[in-house]
Parts: structure tokens; C-alpha cells; sequence
């Protein structure tokens, strides 16, 4: 019980940390790049580093965990990540902060694939209910980095540093509970071993219908998340809305992923099917692009709110994934595969969102853009949420 309970506290923890590198930046971008002498170019290719990160690092999760231990490679995420957060804000050197950059969220990828593996090691008579935790706990650090970057380094004179840097020693609190579940020998509260750190599964992913399905569902839902924060204030202030108000109705969105997440996942965990979810999830997505194609300044909050919830795919596919694995070896091999494959097909989607709005200097085009990529996303959803199994 004493280990379930610390594992509990280092899930939402690490959960804590997953966003605060990505969304702490932006606040302070235009400091940054002054200090920095950090051109355009760089600037945007920081936008697409996460990304890429999570993709490309994702992929060495299993290995790793194979090799070190799930626990221990969190752990060494986790200290990447302090250690990138930490120092990034002390160079004078562009390619040295995007590399320092690239080293958090390296440590944010592994993390990313691996906590949905403890989550069926440790918890796996709660997988909804632990998974819509983290989820919770993700969301608010992405939102508490968001809003309290600026107060903070205001409080220290404008310091754009300070603000960055103290998102380091969030990640430094973090770290213990990891190091001591790494030297812990039992994988679970009821003794199972640890099976992500034996062979590997015979069972080839990338023959898998519903492992296609996973990957595809993350994939879309990210994009549409990485639109939804790169352009919905723009969108709002575009349709007249002042600065003030485009970043409060930005804010809905975010926080509604607070108890949603919890909630949600929490359902999703107790069913056999999850693909009513994922459609629903879906409606309230198409609904919210369609409001906004009609008249977003009509009734934005209410776009907001859509918007926010269709955002909840998100920990819904995190549950799913917990749930499609037989055990955790398989679900370690479907989260780097899923996640990792997402975030590739992730990519191009909020370029062309911007492509497609400085060519028509509109949001018609990439609205109706979006709305149509909702479509694949419900099919995917609907697909991986069915009661199969992968292993």
C-alpha cells in the first residue's frame, strides 16, 4: 500500500511536468528572442521541437524501460528535464537554448509514453480513474505555466530568466519519488512482476487494425490541439474580440481539460467500449469549428466551451491505450507506437492551418480544414475505442 500510494504521488507529479517547457515559452517569446537575438525562423522552429521530440525520442521508451527499468527511466526523464529547464534560460546562445530545449522535452517524451505503462503496472484495477489523475494534473501544469510565467518574472524585475527557470525546480520536486520507486523491487501493489522489463511481445504492432486506430486517433487530436493553441486567441481577436477577452476565452478551453479529464477517463476506465465517447467527443469538436466558421463573434464562449471539451480526446486516448494492452509489455510498446506515430502525423497540420489562412486571409479555409479532419478522427475513435485486445 505504502509503494501504491508513492506511486500514486509520482504519477501526478511527472504529470505535473509534462507541459510547463512547452506552454511557459510562449508567454515570453518575444523577451526571448530580444535577449537572445533569435530570428523568426528559430522562433517557429521552436513551435515544432515538441513535436518532433515526442515522436522521435518517444520511440526509445520501450527499449529503455527494458533495459533500465520503467521507474528508472522516468526518473532520468525527469532529471532531463530539470536539467534542460534549468539551464536553458542561462545562455546567451540560440542553438544552445534550442538544444537545452530539446534536452526537457526529451525527458517529457519518455515520460510521455511510459506513464500509461505504470498506470497498468501499479493501477490496473483503476486505469480510468489513475489515468484521468495524470491527465488532470498535466493540464494543470500546462495551464499554470501558461498564466504564471509572466507574474513571476515581472516579479523579478521583467526577468524573462527567472520566469522560465523556475519551472526547473518544479521538475526538481518531481524527482524523488522516482528515484525511490526505481529502487523499489516490487512492480505493483499486489506483486506482479514487472513484464515491461522482460522480452518483448511477439505481437507486431504495425499489423494491428486497432493499434492503426490508436496511432490515428492521437494523431488527429493532437493536431487539433496544437491549432486550438497556436491560433484560437488570433481567431477570436480576428472576429473583433479584444486581446483581453481572446485569452480568457483561451483559457476556458484549457481549464475545462482540469475536471473533464478526471471525469472522463474515470467513465471511460469502467467501460468495456469506448467509441461512443470518441463520437461524442467528436460532435462537440465539429460543433465548436462550425460555430466558429458561422459567427465566432456571436457566441464565443460558447465555442470555448466545445472547443474545451473535444479537447478531452486527449485523456481518452491515453485511457484507451491503457485499456487495448493485455499487459503492461504491450501497453509500453502501444503507447510509444501510438504516441510516437501521433505526434509524426501531428506535424504538418498547424503549418497548414497557417499556410491556409495567410494564402485566403481568412479562417473559412483552415476552419472547414479542421472540421473535415474531425471526420477520421471520429472513425478512429470509433474503431480503437472497441472492446479488443492487443497481445
Amino acid at each position: 500500500m505504502r509503494v501504491r500510494r508513492l506511486a500514486a504521488v509520482a504519477l501526478v507529479l511527472a504529470a505535473v511536468n509534462l507541459r510547463p517547457a512547452v506552454t511557459s515559452l510562449g508567454p515570453v517569446l518575444e523577451e526571448t528572442r530580444a535577449s537572445l537575438g533569435m530570428s523568426a525562423t528559430v522562433a517557429g522552429l521552436l513551435t515544432s521541437v515538441p513535436a518532433v521530440c515526442f515522436a522521435l525520442v518517444g520511440l526509445t521508451a520501450p527499449r529503455l524501460a527494458r533495459r533500465y527499468g520503467t521507474d528508472g527511466v522516468i526518473a532520468a526523464g525527469t532529471a532531463a528535464i530539470a536539467i534542460g529547464l534549468a539551464l536553458r534560460p542561462l545562455t546567451a546562445s540560440t542553438a544552445l537554448f534550442v538544444v537545452l530545449s530539446a534536452l526537457a522535452l526529451a525527458g517529457i517524451a519518455v515520460a510521455n509514453v511510459l506513464l500509461p505503462v505504470v498506470v497498468k503496472q501499479r493501477f490496473p484495477d483503476r486505469v480510468g480513474a489513475m489515468t484521468g489523475m495524470y491527465a488532470m494534473a498535466l493540464n494543470v501544469g500546462a495551464s499554470t505555466a501558461a498564466a504564471v510565467t509572466v507574474p513571476v518574472a515581472r516579479a523579478f524585475g521583467g526577468d524573462w530568466r527567472i520566469g522560465l527557470g523556475c519551472w526547473a525546480a518544479v521538475a526538481a520536486v518531481a524527482l524523488p519519488p522516482w528515484l525511490a520507486l526505481a529502487r523499489d523491487h516490487s512492480a505493483s501493489a499486489t506483486g506482479t512482476p514487472d513484464t515491461s522489463q522482460g522480452p518483448a511481445p511477439a505481437v507486431r504492432l504495425t499489423r494491428s487494425p486497432t493499434a492503426w486506430a490508436l496511432a490515428v486517433y492521437f494523431g488527429l487530436q493532437a493536431t487539433a490541439a496544437y491549432v486550438i493553441i497556436g491560433w484560437l486567441p488570433q481567431i477570436f481577436r480576428d472576429a473583433g474580440l479584444s486581446a483581453e477577452t481572446a485569452g480568457l476565452l483561451f483559457a476556458v478551453t484549457s481549464l475545462l481539460g482540469v475536471p473533464l479529464s478526471f471525469a472522463l477517463a474515470a467513465v471511460a476506465g469502467r467501460l468495456r467500449h469506448q467509441s461512443g465517447i470518441a463520437v461524442a467527443i467528436g460532435v462537440f469538436g465539429l460543433a465548436g469549428y462550425a460555430g466558429l466558421w458561422a459567427a465566432p463573434g456571436a457566441a464565443p464562449w460558447l465555442w470555448a466551451v466545445l472547443l474545451g471539451i473535444a479537447n478531452c480526446s486527449f485523456p481518452l486516448a491515453l485511457t484507451m491505450i491503457g485499456m487495448r494492452g493485455r499487459d503492461s509489455a504491450t501497453v509500453i510498446r502501444l503507447s510509444s507506437f501510438a504516441q510516437s506515430t501521433g505526434y509524426l502525423l501531428s506535424i504538418p497540420g498547424p503549418v497548414l492551418v497557417g499556410a491556409l489562412y495567410q494564402h485566403s486571409g481568412s479562417w473559412k479555409a483552415p476552419l472547414v480544414f479542421m472540421a473535415l479532419l474531425m471526420l477520421p478522427q471520429v472513425v478512429a475513435g470509433f474503431l480503437a475505442g472497441r472492446d479488443r485486445q492487443i497481445g
